[in-house]
Order: C-alpha cells, then sequence, then structure tokens
C-alpha cells in the first residue's frame, strides 16, 4: 500500500473505510502508521518483525499526543527490534507486573503473618493500610525508586520514630520484593535513605512517683468497683518488669510457684523464662483462679483473657498524676531500679529477657548512680581519716545509701 503523509491536515481528514483494521501507512517512516476506528477513534501504531514474527505496538492516541511525538516513539520501537527485543511483549509484562498492593498483600501474608506477634503484626497491617498504600497502591513495585522514598520519608519528617519505622517496613518488603523476582537484584529503593534522629524515650518512676502510684493502686482496689485482676496485672508489671502482654495472656500452667518463675513459652523474643520475687509470687498466690478459665487475668468472656490495659492505666495514671507515664514505662522503671541498686547491665538484661546486650545499654547511664554513692562514702572516709576524726557513719535514707 502506497504511504500517505502523516500531518495534521491529512490525520483530520481520515475517516474509517471499511470492515476491518484500517490502517494510514506513513510515506516517512516504515511500519509507522495511522490506525483509524469505526467509532472515530484514531491511534498511532508501528508495526515490526521479532524472531519471524509480525507485531503491533500502540504509542498512543491523535490528539493526546502530536505526530512528532509519535514518529520519534516509533523511532525507538523500531531500534529495540532491531536488537531483538519486542516492545509489544516488555509492554504487556510490564501491565501485569505487581503493583504495591500486590507486594503489601504476599508482604503481610508470608511475613507479617508468620514472622511477627502481636501487637506487632496488626500494627503493621495499619501502617501499609493508612500510610503505604495510599501514596503508592496502585504504582508498579518495579518503578519505585529512591526519590519516591526520600520523599515519602521527608513528608513524614513530623513525626520521625514512624517515619523511620515505615522506612524500615518498606526496605524488607523490597528486599523480599527482590527474592520474588519482583525487582532486580540490589535495587532495594530504601537504601541509602537517611532516617531521622530519633530522641529516645526514657522515663522512669522516681520514688515519690512509684509512692504515689501505689497509693492509687490502693485506692482503686478498695474503692473504684474495677477488677482486681487489673490492678493485680498492673502491680505484676511493676514487680516483675514484664510487657503488658506476658501478663494480660499469662496462663496458670506457665506460673512455676516452686522454682519461684513464669516459664513463658513465647514472647517477643521468644521463649523465656522470668524470675519471681516474693511480691510478685505473694500477688499470684492470692489470686482467685477461675473456674474453667486458664488465664491468671481473667477476660469477662468465658475462658478469655483480659484485654489491653490501657483505659485502667489512663485511670490510674491520672489519679497518680502521671499524665507522661506509659504502661510500658513502668518495664523501664524495673530496670532503673535494677540498675541504681548496683546489679549489672547484663544481670538486668536477663531479668528483662533481653537478647541482644545493646538492648540493655540504655540504662547504662544509670549505672553512675551507685558508682557515685561509692565514691562520695569513699571521700567522706578519707576526709574524716585526714582530720583525725572517727569515720563517717553510713545511714540509708529514702532508700538510698548517703553518708
Amino acid at each position: 500500500m502506497k504511504g500517505v503523509r502523516l500531518n495534521k491536515q491529512t490525520i483530520d481528514a481520515a475517516t474509517y473505510q471499511g470492515n476491518g483494521a484500517d490502517y494510514r501507512w506513513g510515506a516517512e517512516l516504515r511500519g509507522f502508521a495511522l490506525r483509524v476506528y469505526p467509532s472515530g477513534l484514531k491511534a498511532f501504531v508501528v508495526t515490526y518483525r521479532v524472531r519471524g514474527k509480525q507485531r503491533f505496538y500502540t504509542i498512543g492516541r491523535y490528539g493526546e499526543m502530536t505526530v512528532r511525538q509519535a514518529r520519534s516513539e516509533a523511532l525507538e520501537v523500531l531500534a529495540a527490534a532491531r536488537k531483538g527485543q519486542d516492545p509489544a511483549r516488555d509492554r504487556i509484562a510490564s501491565r501485569q507486573a505487581p503493583t504495591m498492593k500486590d507486594l503489601a498483600e504476599r508482604y503481610i501474608r508470608e511475613h507479617v503473618r508468620i514472622r511477627m506477634k502481636p501487637p506487632n503484626d496488626r500494627h503493621t497491617e495499619r501502617v501499609w493500610e493508612r500510610l503505604i498504600l495510599p501514596r503508592f497502591g496502585p504504582r508498579k513495585v518495579a518503578d519505585i525508586d529512591r526519590a519516591d522514598i526520600a520523599e515519602f520519608h521527608a513528608d513524614l519528617a513530623s513525626t520521625p520514630v514512624m517515619a523511620n519505622r515505615v522506612k524500615s517496613m518498606l526496605s524488607t518488603a523490597f528486599s523480599l520484593a527482590e527474592l520474588w523476582r519482583w525487582r532486580a537484584e540490589g535495587t532495594n529503593p530504601c537504601r541509602h535513605v537517611r532516617p531521622f534522629k530519633e530522641r529516645s524515650r526514657e522515663r522512669y518512676l522516681t520514688e515519690q512517683e512509684l509512692r504515689r502510684l501505689g497509693a492509687v493502686l490502693d485506692e482503686a482496689e478498695e474503692s473504684w468497683g474495677v477488677s482486681a485482676y487489673g490492678i493485680a496485672a498492673i502491680r505484676l508489671l511493676i514487680l516483675t518488669g514484664c510487657r503488658s502482654a506476658e501478663i494480660v495472656k499469662l496462663r496458670w500452667e506457665w506460673v512455676d510457684f516452686e522454682a519461684r518463675c513464669l516459664r513463658l513459652p513465647d514472647s517477643k523474643t521468644g521463649a523465656k523464662t522470668v524470675k519471681l520475687n516474693a511480691p510478685a509470687l505473694e500477688i499470684l498466690a492470692n489470686l482467685e483462679r477461675l473456674e474453667g478459665n486458664p488465664y491468671v487475668i481473667p477476660g469477662k468472656k468465658r475462658g478469655s483473657h483480659r484485654g489491653p490495659l490501657g483505659s485502667l492505666w489512663d485511670r490510674i495514671r491520672e489519679a497518680a498524676e502521671l499524665k507522661d507515664v506509659h504502661i510500658h514505662d513502668l518495664r523501664h522503671t524495673f530496670a532503673s531500679y535494677g540498675v541504681s541498686a548496683g546489679f549489672t547491665l547484663p544481670m538486668i538484661g536477663k531479668l528483662l529477657g533481653h537478647t541482644k546486650t545493646a538492648t540493655t545499654e540504655r540504662y547504662a547511664h544509670l549505672a553512675d548512680d551507685p558508682v557515685v554513692a561509692a565514691n562520695e562514702q569513699i571521700g567522706a572516709t578519707l576526709k574524716s581519716t585526714l582530720a583525725g576524726k572517727p569515720k563517717a557513719a553510713v545511714v540509708s535514707i529514702g532508700g538510698r545509701n548517703r553518708t
């Protein structure tokens, strides 16, 4: 078929002429054509041969792109075909390539629900649902680049901790995408995106605050009309340094009174043994066991454990004037009292069930407290000796040794 000069005039004048595919082949570039549809729609196409087969590649609609733009893209397609590539097949593969929504579904199914424990698994799913998918959901996994991640991370700068956690989640997901061959190896777009600096939260109850808390717990147990099990759970958190979920989901079969410990088959760091001191043992010994319920802190439904302690803790900390204290800070308080009493960081880490020494290092600065007390005692003794006076006596004031 003789080619025609494709320009605005000839394209505007073109109308559908037959029953089948109606092509107007361009005279300037072999294989480049305008296709006219019965509906009147017009599109630019280019045809080429790869491995003996003729392929048609639709470049785009007339009106959405100019003839010059279409001809330029046709040249790129033909150049790729001469190298043995098949742009039409690549386009189909690209359309069928997994999206970020697909990645989220597989990541949650094969990683989060298998490797993460509550409540971290649910929290991770919510982050994907509320933050990541609204931003990237329909986009192809292979198309996300470092600039996309850096911009997204920067948009979350007002909540630096959350921004860093989201980047960490995405990094894990993209590493899995490489494993699943959804991205080329070594192309994780989160790499080299610098995390924000985080201010570590270190909140421990002072002796005065702990006394106020104890008084409120006594009052709540006597006159608030709240469950004695809830109050017992908070006391156990203070006395054991356990995580909230470890106490709320504690079963009687895991309590070993004879060995004075809790044998938890699973926790955030795996199976662990929690040593019980005398006050904690006393609380457990005085709790009534409900028939048919295996849990130490029973819930309202028969055979269930209590839900999160958040609402009860909010009431208690408000009454005790501890508005900035989170329930997890009770665990930090347990550790801080242990370090201040002179126990080593490895010992504290073992009591808390830490599997990494770096986790316990956050309490390292507290170890200075008994060191300072010892230094003061030595100094006072030396001064008295130099002055020819009797040794200074050391008395206990407020639970601490002072000269």
